[in-house]
């Protein structure tokens, strides 16, 4: 078949989801990219793929993978692939996907699957277990960090990432890209009310954590008050955690710098303060 252009109407309807009130709409999103595309396939969220056209042999496996799942492959223009992609260079494939973002009513349901990937904590309501780890992004504005956020918890083996009202779209395209795929696998939540976010963590059975520079407990001292479920919650970039929430955290704990930089970037801090309480809480799957 004749490759698609950037004004073919599939490729028009899929260009117009780089826009947020598009994705709200449609329920849909993009995701671009060998590693996200592949993750859209084997999770069953990808519902159409778009490969540049003379690319296929370099994305056989992912065509394959499409095929096999039912999901329709169509060679596009590099013109038209341009209008899928944010990217100066773009990566050659790209997943049309359903929405994988949950509202912020899914917080209390937001612990992992007894059936797949269990990471621990006693077995919930409706198969799904209790979290012990959850990152939360509070009002987190780049979406290359909230998206590097989402990646990060995952490989730590966080069961949940929550983003406050007034974070960047997590299927915004370039968080979906810095996910690396990870936004199809660790369950994401937007929209939490900060007013409610304390509360809301502890009715799901976890104590709220917050890194501070004027924390009252080093994060290297801190192992046995992280024993606990936890959830952790890492501020803003420019303006860091509001001192409202902050008071109203069980903890405030502090990562010590001892060199000469002035703080740690936010998805600096939640490796360190993720991978202690994994650390603390045993080996997790």
């Amino acid at each position: 078949m004749d490759p698609f252009t950037e004004r073919t109407p599939r490729v028009v309807s899929a260009s117009k989801l780089h826009r947020a009130a598009a994705r709200r709409k449609s329920g849909r999103f993009l995701a671009e990219g060998a590693n996200s595309v592949e993750a859209a396939l084997t999770t069953g969220r990808a519902v159409e793929v778009f490969c540049e056209d003379g690319a296929a042999d370099r994305f056989s496996a992912l065509v394959e993978l499409a095929s096999s799942s039912g999901v329709p492959v169509s060679p596009v223009t590099t013109r038209a692939l341009r209008s899928l992609s944010d990217t100066v260079t773009p990566a050659g494939i790209v997943a049309v996907c359903r929405q994988v973002v949950l509202g912020p009513d899914a917080v209390e349901a937001s612990g992992s699957e007894t059936d797949g990937g269990d990471r621990g904590g006693g077995e919930g309501v409706g198969g799904v277990t209790p979290p012990r780890l959850v990152a939360i992004g509070q009002a987190v504005s780049e979406p290359g960090n909230v998206g590097t956020l989402i990646r990060v918890s995952d490989a730590l083996g966080a069961d949940a990432v929550w983003f406050t009202e007034g974070a960047a779209d997590p299927e915004n395209s370039k968080a979906v890209r810095a996910s690396a795929g990870s936004l199809f696998h660790v369950p994401v939540v937007r929209g939490v009310a900060e007013a409610d976010l304390v509360s809301r963590a502890r009715a799901a059975g976890l104590q709220v954590a917050v890194a501070t520079a004027d924390g009252e407990v080093d994060v290297e001292h801190a192992d046995e008050l992280l024993a606990r479920p936890t959830a952790w919650v890492f501020g803003n970039e420019a303006h860091g955690i509001p001192d409202d929430l902050a008071a109203a955290a069980d903890l405030r704990v502090r990562i010590p710098i001892r060199g000469r930089a002035e703080s740690l970037n936010i998805v600096t801090a939640a490796s360190i303060c993720l991978h202690t309480s994994v650390r603390v809480q045993g080996a997790r799957p």
